[in-house]
Parts: structure tokens; C-alpha cells; sequence
């Protein structure tokens, strides 16, 4: 990340799992202003304040906000998480100038964790996990549960996909495990079996 921690990596992979949704955007709309470029997965799995009947019932009355004549030249609303993630970025953008347009488009958010960015490292924003924003007790619903009531009907499909996803990943972790361990092996045996060889080689060795 560019502001705080001194940290400007090409592209910046943000795991949005139970990150609080108002907090996450904000922190990225500044990365994004910054010059950082920012891709936030699992954007269904961010939690929003509030159980999931009130966050409906203000869905609910947001859908009824339209233009009377022709609909469609918005307000628009968007069902998918990712898409209700990046809108809630954008309004903390200046998007109409170029500079604020520049910034929108240095972010992409998806649901799921699509291929390029499952062997990437995937890093969490601590000002705005739910654990440390959200009193404990206190109400709070996933941005996919919601989704799914209000008419995105991918829910389901992107569940399977991670739970595929999770099961590939763990046979790759237990497989380096092995790998490691072997290593060590090698390495220890190729230790016994130079002994004193080593001492020579020792102050040419990087």
C-alpha cells in the first residue's frame, strides 16, 4: 500500500472476507487516489452492520429510488457484490474528473477468488476487519446473503467454486509440505556425507 505502510507493490490483492464494508471502502479509495492499484476478492463474503431484514428493507427502498420517465438513465442498482462494492467506492471518488476517473479504474473487485489471483499472496486491511470494527454482539449480515435476497442469483454457484478452490489449495499446501520436508532431508544427508569438505567450501558459499 501506498499511505501508512510505506508499501507501494505493483498491484495490491485485498481478501475482503468479514472486512466491514464502508470501512474497506474507504481505505481502498484512498489507496486508489494514491496511484496503488487494488483488487478486492471475495467481495460476498464482506459484512455489512445491521441484521440482514434492515439492510433488506434499506435495499428495498433504494430500488424504489428511479427516474419516472426512463428507468434505465438510473439511478442504477447493482445485485452483485462486487459491482454494489465498487459503486459504494466510487461515491468516495471524485469520478467525474479525470484524476477521480484514473483512480476507479486502478480497482477491480470480483466475487470468488478467480485463477490469476489464487496463487497470489492475499493481504487484509486491519482498520477494518469486523472483529475489530464491530462490538461483539452486535448485529451484522454478509454482502452475498444479501445479494442473493435482493436478486443476484449467483450465490450458490460462487459457494461450490470455493469450496473447489478450497479443496485444490490444500492438497497444493500439503504437497509443499512434503517438499520441504524432503528438502531438509537431502540437505541433511548431503551434510553428513561431505563432513569436513564442507569447512573448505564454507567461505566461498553465498
Amino acid at each position: 500500500m501506498v499511505s501508512g505502510s510505506g508499501i507501494c507493490a505493483k498491484r495490491v490483492v485485498v481478501d475482503a472476507r468479514h472486512h466491514m464494508l464502508g470501512r474497506l471502502a474507504s481505505i481502498v479509495a484512498k489507496e486508489l487516489l494514491n496511484g496503488q492499484k487494488v483488487v478486492v476478492v471475495r467481495c460476498e463474503e464482506l459484512a455489512i452492520s445491521g441484521g440482514l431484514v434492515r439492510q433488506k428493507m434499506k435495499y428495498m427502498r433504494f430500488l424504489r429510488k428511479r427516474m419516472n420517465t426512463k428507468p434505465s438513465h438510473g439511478p442504477i442498482h447493482f445485485r452483485a457484490p462486487a459491482k454494489i462494492f465498487w459503486r459504494t467506492v466510487r461515491g468516495m471518488i471524485p469520478h467525474k474528473t479525470k484524476r477521480g476517473a484514473n483512480a476507479l479504474a486502478r480497482l477491480k473487485a470480483y466475487e470468488g477468488v478467480p485463477p490469476p489471483f489464487d496463487n497470489m499472496k492475499r493481504m487484509v486491511i486491519p482498520d477494518a476487519l469486523k472483529v475489530l470494527r464491530l462490538q461483539s454482539g452486535h448485529k451484522y449480515c454478509l454482502l452475498g446473503k444479501l445479494s442473493s435476497e435482493v436478486g443476484w442469483n449467483h450465490y450458490d454457484t460462487i459457494r461450490e467454486l470455493e469450496k473447489k478452490r478450497k479443496e485444490r489449495s490444500q492438497l497444493a499446501y500439503e504437497r509443499k509440505k512434503q517438499l520441504n520436508k524432503l528438502k531438509v532431508k537431502a540437505e541433511k544427508a548431503a551434510e553428513e556425507k561431505l563432513g569436513a569438505q564442507l569447512e573448505i567450501i564454507a567461505p566461498v558459499k553465498y
